[in-house]
């Protein structure tokens, strides 16, 4: 049944609200908002001048559902929603929805620690951020350690330190845990510390030059040579990321488009310092302009439940918006204060603007570059294995071990686009004997494909197999007794040489195994999703056994817990010395009576 737009306009309110495009089976398409929902849903059914991709949207419409709201801030803050619940295949999406990493102090302790942090808010202490990404906070955070050496190191390992680390030795840290620096000359490290974070630069910077002269007056020579070093160190930081006079917290989006694909670069500027940027790739299914784009980029990206509270006193854009005045009181409503949308680029802003365009036209053009040769590489690979039409999904399967132990198999996913790793996965292998990878491939597959089987996920247009005849055969087992059809099943042997490039392609078809000796040009597709699928792997096992291999074997003791554990540690020096201890001896740690010291024993003797 068509969609009679005619009909349905007449009946349709003029007041602000949000639409629905709904497609067959109830479907969302797109969701919208309007200041007037009559004259925007009317213009998407005019019988000319619709683009292309409006008009394959306007050919799918089946049904639509309106929402009348109050205000267009109420229509726009209800689009938000929408979209993220729906995810509506043509509106623009964000798929970055990972938390913003900060440099956290903290303030309970006697002498405050300085850490990554990522996450919810919940310890005591003061947050500084949001960082673009992680190589921010550690860049920020090895600056601090060397010039002001306030200490990063675990509680845990501060509290039982004999002696100085390393850290101290190499003028990182003033080792206040052996008591090397007295309580208030460290509250002063990290007050600077503070300062500095929260772009007291130039406060700081004279607290640091009055302190110099005084303890050269004084004939302090050495905390004059050290008040010295903070200083020039803190000149060379200005002087490569000062960009505004004082305490400017400030976002510059550029943007740049070809067709469907677009780029969004963000410079972030807090308290005056740049501290890096990021690029986001939203897909555009429809034609948007430059604005469109900024419109629908600016309310997904900071309206995010985990960015609310952390969006800038200024956003500076190159464009002017038709909906700046609501969008601004979006972003004031969401962070609790005054936020600015500022479309006149001139002076500081407008060379920050240009730059961050270019940044997009560049990463852009990479992307769509990159894009091109894994379009290529799929044609390659259709040729090199003879199929009839283009694979679009791809999955390569890899076990990894250390000799049987912590065993882990892991499964990647390729599309035109490249890696998928949204929905990439890791299994961990258990109940088979130690090394047995033909075991291992069987579990994973029955589980991955089990889930597939029960409507969770898209089954490949291929499967690797990282392995020879045995694991092929394996994988052919496992889907046919799990029903799945229509998969081409191919495994990759490594050569004699185990070179790359000389590899030997083994697919399964109805007559049995078929070896293919590709074109290096065709291996080229396979060799990449194999070796990602060997490092998602390995890298799977090493997180696995070093978690295992740093597990204590005082944890999961019943009646010991993290307090108890400490005490043994600490009143015999070890592990080692605690599985030597009788049950009298262990009676000995003030904490620890005869039910718990006879449990302690006979786990660690008895298993």
């Amino acid at each position: 049944m068509s969609f009679d737009a005619a009909i349905f306009l007449k009946s349709l309110t003029s007041r602000p609200g949000v639409y629905q495009m709904l497609g067959e089976e109830g479907a969302v398409l797109y969701v919208g908002k309007a200041k007037n929902l009559r004259k925007r849903v009317g213009s998407y059914f005019r019988k000319t001048g619709l683009a292309p991709k409006t008009h394959a949207l306007v050919k799918r419409i089946v049904n639509v559902e309106v929402t009348v709201t109050e205000t267009e801030l109420e229509a726009l803050l209800l689009e938000q929603n929408l979209i993220k619940e729906y995810k509506p295949p043509y509106n623009i999406l964000l798929r970055d929805d990972k938390s913003y990493p900060y440099i956290f102090l903290s303030s309970n302790d006697e002498f405050p620690r300085l850490s990554f942090h990522r996450g919810a808010k919940r310890r005591k202490g003061t947050y500084f951020g949001p960082f673009p990404g992680v190589q921010a906070v550690r860049d920020s955070m090895s600056f601090l350690q060397k010039t002001f050496r306030v200490r990063q190191c675990q509680d845990s390992f501060f509290k039982n330190r004999s002696r100085p680390c390393l850290q101290y030795q190499i003028k990182r840290c003033n080792a206040p845990c052996v008591g090397l620096i007295e309580k208030d000359e460290y509250q002063r490290d990290v007050r600077h510390t503070q300062m500095f974070l929260s772009g007291e630069n130039p406060s700081l910077m004279v607290e640091l030059e009055e302190a110099m002269d005084k303890a050269s007056t004084e004939l302090a020579f050495e905390d004059a040579a050290t008040y010295r070093d903070q200083i020039a160190a803190m000149r060379q930081v200005q002087a490569q990321q000062v960009i505004e006079s004082g305490n400017g917290n400030i976002d510059v989006l550029g943007f740049a488009m070809e067709g469907s694909d677009a780029c969004m670069h963000v410079l972030y500027i807090r308290h005056g310092r740049i501290l890096g940027s990021r690029s986001f790739y939203p897909r555009s299914p429809l034609a948007l302009t430059g604005s469109e784009l900024l419109s629908e980029f600016i309310p997904q990206h900071y309206l995010k439940t985990n960015l609310a509270s952390e969006i800038p006193k200024e956003i500076a854009i190159g464009a002017s918006l038709e909906e700046q005045t609501v969008l601004e009181q979006a972003l004031q409503t969401a962070a609790g204060r005054k936020v600015v949308i500022n479309d006149v680029s001139r002076g500081t802003r407008r060379k920050w603007i240009e730059l961050a365009t270019r940044t997009a036209e560049q990463n852009l053009t990479s992307k769509l570059a990159a894009a091109s040769n894994i379009y290529q590489r799929y044609v390659k690979l259709q040729s090199t294995l003879g199929l009839e039409a283009l694979p679009e999904r791809l999955e390569c399967f890899d076990i990894s071990h250390s000799s049987g132990e912590a065993t882990v198999a892991s499964c990647v996913v390729f599309n035109h686009e490249g890696p998928l790793k949204s929905d990439y996965r890791r299994f961990n292998i258990e109940n088979i004997t130690p090394g047995d990878d033909y075991a291992a491939m069987e579990q994973a597959l029955r589980r991955r494909y089990k889930r597939l089987q029960d409507g969770e996920g898209s089954l490949p247009d291929i499967l690797f197999i990282d392995g020879g005849k045995g694991q092929l055969r394996i994988a052919d087992d496992v889907l046919n007794d799990l029903g799945v059809v229509g998969v081409t099943l191919v495994g990759i042997a490594k050569g004699s040489s185990r070179k790359p490039g000389l590899e030997t392609l083994l697919l399964t078809t109805d007559m049995g195994e078929r070896e293919i000796l590709p074109e290096p040009s065709g291996l080229l597709l396979i060799q990449q999703i194999r070796d990602e699928a060997h490092r998602f792997a390995i890298t799977g096992h090493r997180q696995r056994r070093d978690k295992k291999r740093h597990t204590s074997r005082l944890e999961g003791i019943a009646g010991v817990g993290p307090k108890r554990r400490r005490e043994l540690l600490r009143f015999f020096g070890g592990v080692a010395a605690v599985e030597k201890a009788s049950v009298a001896d262990l009676m000995r740690v003030p904490s620890i009576n005869r039910k718990v010291a006879e449990t302690i024993y006979s786990t660690l003797h008895n298993g």
